[in-house]
């Protein structure tokens, strides 16, 4: 967003009046960078209770010297870094919810550093202040074992919700070299409004003294208490670019955005999520990942499109597994309860809701529902009756999906009762209601897939896949491809990541079944067509237990009688 309305319009401003003369002087009306580039300074760290940076009560942390504005081949790897380990020892006062202050001082080689000292030159001195410790409610996980009512997440003294200050363990401290003339009087763009301050009388500014907080992860945060006699604080210094100084502060002012807009914002857990992901992946393949990501966007939203589609034209339901339809709804609802339980992302919520509106819908598409308004329920509620669909209660198709029904609660119950168990025995939970969802929720994730075998054996059976909406299955199946990319991306459990791998075999075996059954040019598809009736099935024709049409000839032939049987010579 920043970019978008900040960095881009400035390609477009057309070429400006020079600022400096041809001596090399700053012109009239324009202030320049007091610290040029190549100017030689240091850096001081102190650490105080208090606000206002003041030499007396202070301590100092750590020094860097020999710095140079502009300076990227500097230190033991030639990348312009210093490092320094501390070890700060955690006052009385700083255990009991107090506060630390640093303060960060660049200044020139040789410069008074004291604002006390009659030497003191404010031009040759940076000071930067921030507070340090970190006041956030502390959040325990109210989870219990239901059947011992012990939990892992006690705290000795600790409650749900209290204030609590923290500590991060990193600090990244940077200097901008930017040595643009900017003109006085007109007002500088943002984010440089709130860094560059004009001494009118020099006609000149500060440089940009930076602390870079975008990569620290609230993970890291270490809560202070009575038990903690140290802090470690890694500190870093690193020269910064324009460019990054202002994504960085882009995205500051987004949350600022997000803010006044009312617009909700990504938990801490999720932003540690993207940055660690890109700290740790290799930049190509998280530039691919991000290609695909919204890649992934567009098949999801024609997988939606296409399965709509196929249950609104569909006339025939032969070939296709009913109770499977039945069950995705039960599926899905576990899933929106979960979700909604979990305190899950607001697109991944509304995303599910979505898929349960489809699903919910399908019913409509193959059962035939009534509503009896004269005969209501206990004299208030309307009378609903459900019953399946001729074209499904009439074709093998109603055995078949019972038949492989019954094989698969063979071997889903044990699965079912075994897993309750241990999810009973072994995890922890917010309540009876929470664990019904989670072990509904972690059994689909583990052997939810087999679900879609009674499909498979409803081809096996039928010898035809002609039935299958061919269009939706590919674009699921190639965001299955997707997310088996972010299953190499994303930090995630071994098990769930191996779960990302098993729709792939469900779908291949559709492939193999694909290949296996040649379609019939007479056999009907899932918008009511065929290769021989290309504009539709006519009403007149017949439409054998296989899919294949019989009765009708295409346009401009005719059609040849079917040969009689004995009984029918017979009686004639």
């Amino acid at each position: 967003m920043y970019i978008m309305i900040s960095v881009i319009p400035s390609f477009f401003r057309g070429k400006q009046a020079p600022a400096t003369s041809p001596d090399g002087k700053v012109s009239p009306g324009h202030a320049s960078n007091m610290w040029p580039t190549g100017t030689p300074f240091e850096v001081y760290l102190y650490t105080s209770p208090e606000e206002t940076f003041n030499l007396l009560n202070s301590s100092m942390l750590c020094h860097f010297e020999g710095l140079k504005m502009g300076e990227w081949y500097d230190g033991e790897e030639k990348n312009g870094q210093r490092n320094f380990l501390a070890n700060i020892p955690a006052s009385v006062d700083l255990q009991n919810n107090g506060t630390m202050y640093i303060h960060i001082i660049a200044a020139r080689n040789d410069a008074q550093i004291n604002p006390l000292h009659p030497q003191y030159n404010k031009h040759d001195v940076v000071i930067l202040s921030k507070m340090w410790t970190r006041f956030k409610k502390r959040k325990i996980e109210s989870t219990t074992n239901l059947l011992t009512g012990e939990t892992k997440n006690k705290i000795e003294g600790a409650e749900d919700g209290e204030i609590i200050s923290y500590w991060h363990p990193n600090l990244t401290i940077s200097m901008l070299d930017d040595q643009r003339i900017w003109p006085v009087g007109q007002q500088i763009p943002p984010p440089f409004d709130k860094w560059i301050n004009i001494d009118m009388e020099l006609m000149q500014y500060k440089p940009i003294l930076y602390i870079n907080d975008y990569w620290e992860l609230n993970s890291d945060l270490i809560p202070i208490n009575d038990t903690v006699k140290e802090l470690p604080l890694n500190v870093i210094y690193s020269p910064i670019s324009v460019f990054y100084f202002q994504i960085y502060e882009a995205q500051k002012m987004q949350k600022q955005w997000n803010s006044m807009l009312g617009v909700a914002e990504a938990s801490d857990e999720e932003n540690d999520i993207v940055k660690r992901t890109m700290l740790e992946t290799n930049p190509y393949i998280l530039g691919v990942t991000i290609v695909v990501s919204l890649i992934h966007t567009v098949f999801e939203f024609l997988a939606f499109k296409n399965d709509i589609q196929f249950w609104k034209s569909r006339k025939s339901l032969e070939g296709l597994s009913i109770r499977s339809i039945i069950f995705n709804i039960f599926t899905q609802l576990i899933v929106v309860l979960y979700v909604l339980d979990n305190d899950t992302n607001t697109m991944v919520a509304i995303s599910v809701c979505i898929g349960l509106v489809i699903e919910a819908w399908k019913i409509t598409k193959v059962m035939d529902i009534s509503v009896d308004m004269s005969d209501p329920v206990l004299g208030l509620i309307p009378r609903v009756t459900i019953k399946d669909k001729s074209s499904y209660a009439e074709s093998p198709t109603k055995a078949y999906d019972k038949l492989a029904f019954k094989y698969l609660s063979w071997i889903l119950t044990p699965l079912l009762v075994g897993y309750a168990v241990y999810s009973l025995l072994y995890e922890e939970h917010k309540g009876w209601y929470s664990w019904t969802l989670s072990m509904c929720y972690g059994y689909l994730l583990m052997f939810g897939f087999i679900m879609m075998t009674p499909q498979l054996f409803i081809n096996y059976k039928m010898k035809s896949v002609a039935h299958l909406p061919w269009r939706m299955l590919t674009y699921k199946a190639l965001n299955t491809f997707i997310d088996d990319l972010f299953a190499f991306v994303i930090k995630m459990p071994t098990l769930y990541r191996l779960g990302c791998f098993r729709d792939d075999i469900i779908f291949f075996i559709y492939l193999y079944q694909r290949y296996k059954y040649r379609e019939d040019p007479n056999r009907v598809n899932e918008f009511g067509t065929s290769g021989s009736h290309p504009e539709g099935i006519p009403e007149d024709a017949d439409i054998t237990s296989e899919g294949k049409v019989i009765g009708a000839a295409i346009e401009g032939e005719e059609v040849e009688p079917e040969p009689k049987t004995k009984e029918e010579k017979k009686t004639e």
